[in-house]
């Protein structure tokens, strides 16, 4: 089975509209908003990836000439303006708090429009990590746990009195306490306390049972030297976050809601940890769709064009086989 990269994985409808936005065409883009008008993770995530698509083309201006009456547009004239304002933050681009100060604005406008809507919401705390040095007040609130620094707390509690547990937004505290600088900056063990933190309080269903395997994969980044880097997967305390995110989450989600980076993330984690049966199943829900990450920040430096994409290849061979063995296998019909 050859590997499909492609951020929509299973969703189908999302492939559609990602591959006209890229075309220059909105209207899929606009259908597909339609039908998820009040699905908040379902909106959170397709706009977030739209977006991305969207942001190299003026497709999103075009479709806000043809409807400037459309709360749909002008979102995603938001989540373009976010993104181009984290692309230009992430290059250095001398023009970045100029995209941000636009961004923020369009935010705003947002959420006055819609003030039931989470994403704009999301947005201001996904702009948060480009405040490296905690200017703005809103990006230095104390949080509720001593253990946790100063950050945009007071933004992610406005995103869950309207979605809770929204998964972007959490992903966005966790790069924002990444991004920090100076004293301010958060150590790896605040990030871990946070993601814990989070999964601890079992939302069923929600992929943030898997924050601590994200922070676990930052740490790979900051000690990739580390020969024995991946017996850590199969330490009990870092199991048992695994196990929770499969049973939970995985087993209990549904599948449009599995998107193929937590997929990808999870198999990975209980194939370091051992856990080849649950891998196996996560690798057969993931089908051909694949991503890049965490495979390319966790190999250990193979050989070949692309050792991340061979580790994933070993590690779904390795999962399929071991569950090819140890499956009943289905007796004679009597």
């Amino acid at each position: 089975m050859g590997l499909v990269y492609h951020p929509a994985g299973h969703d189908d409808d999302l492939r559609v509209a990602l591959v006209e936005l890229q075309a220059g065409r909105w209207k899929p883009a606009r259908d597909l908003l339609r039908k998820t008008s009040t699905h908040w993770a379902l909106r959170t995530s397709r706009t977030q990836l739209m977006a991305v698509a969207a942001a190299r083309s003026d497709v999103v201006d075009v479709w806000l000439a043809e409807e400037p009456g459309s709360y749909d547009a002008q979102l995603m004239g938001v989540r373009v303006a976010v993104e181009r304002a984290l692309r230009g933050h992430r290059q250095q681009h001398p023009r970045t708090l100029e995209f941000e100060a636009r961004a923020r604005r369009a935010v705003l406008l947002a959420a006055r429009r819609a003030p039931h809507d989470p994403v704009p919401w999301v947005c201001l705390v996904a702009l948060a990590q480009i405040d490296t040095r905690q200017l703005r007040q809103e990006h230095r609130v104390r949080p509720e746990e001593p253990m946790l620094p100063s950050g945009p707390w007071g933004l992610l509690y406005e995103v869950n009195r309207r979605d809770p547990y929204n998964r972007e937004a959490y992903h966005r505290v966790l790069q924002f306490m990444l991004a920090l600088e100076g004293p301010r900056g958060a150590s790896l063990a605040a990030v871990f306390d946070f993601a814990r933190s989070v999964a601890s309080q079992r939302p069923v269903g929600s992929p943030l049972l898997l924050l601590p395997a994200y922070a676990q994969i930052e740490q790979r980044r900051q000690s990739r030297a580390d020969p024995l880097w991946r017996r850590q997967w199969a330490q009990e305390s870092t199991l048992d976050y695994t196990l929770i995110a499969f049973h939970d989450w995985f087993r209990k989600a549904p599948a449009v809601q599995l998107s193929v980076a937590d997929l990808n993330l999870l198999a990975y984690a209980l194939w370091a940890g051992h856990q080849y049966l649950e891998a196996a199943e996560v690798f057969e829900a993931t089908g051909p769709y694949a991503a890049r990450e965490p495979w390319a920040s966790v190999h250990d430096g193979a050989a070949g064009p692309d050792p991340g994409e061979a580790l994933l290849l070993r590690a779904r061979a390795e999962s399929l086989s071991y569950a090819r063995t140890r499956r009943p296998r289905a007796g004679p019909h009597p």
